[in-house]
């Protein structure tokens, strides 16, 4: 199933973007200021991906999973408004880097404790769509299904990092220096 697959690159791929921000995360709880920008590369990142990429095809799948297995319904409707809830942290984060990066005073601490609670939302909700979603879609989707999910995916893994290596340049220096996850 390259779909499946396709979605566990990219929950590997999203692993090692909260990892970077867990790293700078453990910089500003050690007292430091990490740099910003890179926090700032990588949460614009995030939120682009998951406008342009991950709600599309959240929807796509809920409803095909509904039309198949109606009782999948809830489960399907509490990952997407947990996934509402990690935008709005996510676009809050984006507004106290915007004004850290003004110059702005914004309490460390209170931005360290977002950070943190961002992070630890987004990574239950990647074992929720590993535990809960990725089953009902092996169980309930055919072929057709995948191959027609298979045409909302990406291209691919390496047109992928093309753009992020043009459009997010110190994001992708760090991404290739930073060890995977465990």
């Amino acid at each position: 199933m390259p779909v499946l697959t396709q979605l566990r690159l990219d929950h590997a791929n999203m692993a090692r973007m909260l990892h970077v921000l867990q790293l700078k995360h453990k910089t500003l709880a050690a007292g430091e200021r990490p740099n910003f920008q890179l926090v700032r590369e990588v949460v614009d990142y995030i939120l682009d991906y998951m406008e342009g990429f991950t709600l599309p095809l959240e929807r796509l799948f809920s409803e095909r999973l509904a039309e198949l297995d109606p009782g999948s319904r809830p489960m399907t409707e509490r990952l997407a408004a947990d996934y509402q809830a990690l935008k709005v942290q996510l676009g809050r984060l984006s507004s106290d880097i915007d004004m850290i990066l003004m110059d702005a005073v914004i309490p460390m601490d209170r931005f360290a404790d977002d950070l943190k609670a961002y992070l630890d939302a987004h990574r239950a909700y990647l074992r929720d769509e590993r535990e809960l979603l990725f089953p009902m879609i092996r169980e309930h989707f055919n072929e057709q299904d995948l191959d027609r999910l298979a045409q909302a995916l990406p291209e691919g893994a390496a047109a992928e990092l093309e753009r992020l290596q043009e459009a997010y340049p110190e994001l992708y220096a760090e991404l290739r220096e930073t060890p995977e996850p465990a």
